[in-house]
């Protein structure tokens, strides 16, 4: 449930990557592609509860929604 092509420039080692919400079990997974070949998936926010929506914001942000309990959540990179 949810899903945004990564396209942003926050994040440049994902730009083209999936990410995906799993709603049935609660986390976001970014999922790297090689044109239209899945090549790997990494599990992000790990029971962060049911993903609802996943959107990269106009900042390049990712912005995940939640249910129970109801979040919203800024993904942006940790300062250095």
């Amino acid at each position: 449930c949810g899903m945004a092509l990564y396209t942003g420039d926050q994040f440049p080692e994902w730009k083209g990557n999936l990410f995906v919400g799993a709603l049935a079990f609660r986390y976001v997974a970014r999922v790297v592609l090689d044109g239209d070949r899945f090549v790997e998936e990494e599990k992000l926010l790990d029971k962060v509860g049911r993903v609802r929506a996943i959107e990269q914001g106009p900042d390049g942000n990712l912005y995940i929604a939640t249910e129970g309990p109801g979040m919203m959540l800024r993904l942006r990179p940790a300062n250095p």
